[in-house]
């Protein structure tokens, strides 16, 4: 009897040993468990489980569950396993030029119109000594690992409760933006008063007025369900949001290099997979959809007086060296 009573304890602990992983990776991210990207992270987690034989492990936390964005960001700066999906924006308050990816038309700068060409920019971006001169600055100096920037989730729009076609019909509107400068610079540039609120209180904001509207994307309206509270989306497309999901420095040094590489390859995989139909797809199918909860979409924009009121922006924060950079050294790579 004792025999097999010691069988069943040493069988129970190889197969513990077996599944339990030997690195995890708690990631989070502000989003809700409704929007595209989510499920994207999810996708990224398995496959990564999967090519490491569950020997690393992605947990996904949705909708800040780990807290907010400022504080992980300091947990990664000290080690700890985990990770968050971020911006150049927030990243440019470490190294100030790179904030230059979430300037208000600078996909138009860097000739991407399409869904296939704007994945084909941010894959030259990345082989461009500049990208590679800030994303080392940040790994060595802030102790940020970008895993990946392939992760486009959409064009940007001023959500209000009134049509917006320039500028001029922005101004003395409190708009909700993230507090990063680019931003708070760009809202402001483009007209209106920017006022920086977590995702999660757009909405109670709006009830009790603290803000008039917000700029986002069509994906966020819905996860957010802002259709209840505000009724105009104006397609201004000022800024394509492309995220940067961003680990610890340090504990990605940590990791055997067959496991950074996997991480680092099926993190850009799951990006391009999601942002192409995010930008082919989903995002018309979220305009219908606000559209049948009864917001009015404004269409007759015109993008031309935006994109030059947005040049202030880039002069206020000095990324105009920053721009043209990127533009003359992209042309360079094949």
């Amino acid at each position: 009897m004792l025999k097999r009573i010691m069988i069943v304890l040493v069988l129970t602990v190889v197969v513990f040993s077996f599944a339990a992983p030997k690195y995890v990776l708690k990631f989070n991210h502000v989003l809700s468990p409704r929007e595209p990207y989510h499920e994207a992270f999810l996708k990224w987690a398995k496959a990564v489980e999967e090519r490491t034989n569950g020997e690393l492990k992605i947990e996904v936390y949705h909708s800040a569950q780990l807290g907010v964005e400022e504080d992980i960001l300091e947990q990664m700066r000290l080690g700890a396993n985990v990770g968050q999906n971020t911006d150049s924006a927030r990243m440019g308050m470490y190294v100030k030029d790179i904030a230059v990816l979430n300037a208000p038309y600078v996909i138009d700068y860097l000739g991407a119109t399409t869904p296939e060409q704007v994945i084909d920019v941010l894959r030259k971006l990345k082989q461009t000594p500049t990208m590679q001169k800030w994303l080392t600055e940040l790994e060595e100096k802030y102790g940020f690992k970008v895993i990946s920037f392939m992760w486009v989730q959409g064009y940007r729009h001023f959500i209000t409760n009134k049509p917006i076609t320039r500028p001029a019909d922005l101004s003395g509107l409190r708009i909700r933006t993230p507090g990063a400068p680019i931003w708070q610079e760009s809202v402001r540039a483009l007209g209106a008063q920017p006022v920086a609120v977590n995702f999660g209180e757009i909405y109670s904001a709006v009830q009790t007025k603290a803000i008039d509207g917000a700029e986002l994307t069509y994906a966020n309206v819905m996860g957010g369900s802002l259709y209840e509270v505000l009724k105009y989306v104006s397609e201004t497309g000022h800024i394509l949001l492309i995220n940067f999901e961003v680990v610890s420095a340090k504990w990605f040094k940590s990791l055997p290099k067959e496991y950074q590489q996997i991480l680092v390859e099926e993190a850009d995989k799951a990006g391009i997979e999601v942002s192409l139909k995010i930008m082919k797809e989903i995002n018309a199918q979220m305009k219908e959809e606000v559209k049948k909860k009864g917001m009015i979409i404004v269409e007759n924009v015109n993008k031309d007086v935006f994109r030059k009121a947005a040049e202030e922006a880039y002069k206020k924060l000095g990324l105009q060296t920053a721009r043209n950079t990127l533009i003359r050294e992209i042309k360079q790579v094949k």
